[in-house]
């Protein structure tokens, strides 16, 4: 498969976010000019700040933020995350003040890398369940499944399949990802705005949550500070892991637009390992800016299940910290694959 086929697994349904408009406030005496083509940007650029004077006022001061943080008329890029992002203006002038806006886009300087696979292991798994998450814990696969009336959480044997541990999910939710941390699972669920917590090792129910500003559960990961939430959107939230609140955001971007769609999220040596929904590719993900570093084409790997007529997509990605290697599997797959990373 060539680069740009491997590609577009991924980047099918990606678009480039254009220049947003200005304030649209009743004066309209000044103009936000960037060297933004089309509103977008590369992350290894310095961005231009200038302003047109349309009523050739007497200007004296002006003030640029981008998202709210005071920024130079000439401002590189390489620290700040990528994505869409406001660029305000406030400019004194002739005793009076105005603010406007724009917005920009930044995006990766760099290509995502290719990368396949080689398969390690197959092992069994509930040809039934609707995976939306798993993670291992202690050298044991955690599960979430979905779909209203068939949402679980189980503890497998992942070797076996053997379903160890099993609860059903009340019929009005349908569940999606999961993560563990600090002997706690967290279980989101998909559009009723609530997630669970649980005991690790009683599945007892020890509270749960509310959603913020995301308006959907999609998919769960950690890395031992924080909770990294997708919503099915660009978005990763990033919250905190004692109070489960939003604290910020990353937009999931390459160097040619946002990746939409977000599902199951793993956090494996340092990176975000997503899968796209309805794609059969993992994104690699640099948490700090949400760049996406790397692909992994998994395509073949549907061909390689039982085809019935209620097989669905590649979801569901974990890492098993004992054996360093990473497991994939798919909604309603009859196999659970143990696999090697290897770049193309």
């Amino acid at each position: 498969m060539n680069t740009f086929k491997a590609l577009t697994i991924i980047f099918l349904g990606l678009f480039i976010i254009s220049c947003g408009s200005n304030s649209g406030q009743k004066k309209n005496d000044f103009t936000i000019k960037t060297n933004a083509e089309k509103g977008n940007i590369s992350i290894s650029k310095t961005l231009d700040l200038s302003l047109e004077n349309k009523k050739n006022h007497t200007i004296d001061s002006v003030t640029y933020t981008l998202n709210g943080v005071k920024i130079a008329e000439k401002q590189t890029l390489n620290n700040h995350k990528l994505g869409k992002h406001i660029i305000e203006a406030t400019v004194y002038f002739d005793n009076e003040k105005q603010t406007v806006n724009t917005s920009i886009t930044i995006l990766n300087n760099q290509t995502p890398k290719i990368y396949k696979f080689n398969i390690i292991n197959e092992y069994p798994h509930d040809i039934t369940s609707y995976t939306q998450g798993i993670e291992f814990f202690n050298d044991t696969i955690y599960e979430s499944t979905g779909q209203y009336k068939e949402s679980k959480l189980r503890k497998l044997d992942y070797k076996t399949g053997e379903v160890i541990k099993n609860i059903n999910l009340a019929n009005e939710y349908f569940g999606e990802g999961l993560t563990i941390l600090n002997n706690k699972i967290y279980q989101l669920t998909w559009q009723r705005g609530t997630g669970f917590v649980y005991d690790v090792n009683t599945f007892d129910k020890l509270s749960s949550f509310s959603y913020g500003n995301s308006k959907e559960g999609w998919g769960l990961c950690n890395n031992a500070n924080t909770i990294y939430k997708s919503d099915g959107t660009e978005r990763i939230w990033l919250l905190n892991p004692e109070t489960l609140a939003e604290q910020n955001y990353i937009q999931v971007f390459t160097n040619k637009g946002k990746i939409g769609r977000i599902n199951e999220l793993e956090w494996i040596n340092g990176q975000i390992y997503a899968n796209i929904y309805q794609k059969n590719g993992v994104a690699i993900i640099n948490p700090k800016n949400g760049a996406v570093v790397g692909v992994i084409d998994f395509s073949s790997l549907k061909e390689k299940v039982t085809q019935h007529e209620k097989l669905d997509v590649l979801n569901g990605i974990a890492y098993n910290p004992k054996t360093k290697t990473i497991f994939v599997t798919g909604k309603r797959w009859d196999k659970l694959f143990e696999v090697e990373i290897v770049e193309k």
